[in-house]
């Protein structure tokens, strides 16, 4: 089984998950950045990454927007 990088593999993010998914920090509303994968929480200042198509909602792994 070989881990799937591909552009494809990288657009499996379903949007509508976005209607269901709010920042767990602040349970605020989150946006969909295509291109960063991520989704972004403006609110806290977080962007949290997808990988595979999965959000990986953890505060422990996002990126900070100051950066």
């Amino acid at each position: 089984m070989s881990s799937d990088t591909t552009p494809q593999a990288q657009q499996a993010f379903d949007r509508r998950m976005l209607e269901a998914l709010v920042c767990p920090q602040t349970h605020g509303v989150l946006t969909y950045d295509a291109e960063a994968q991520e989704l972004i929480s403006k609110t806290a200042g977080l962007a949290y990454p997808i990988r595979n198509g999965i959000p990986i909602m953890l505060v422990s792994e996002a990126r900070s927007l100051e950066d």
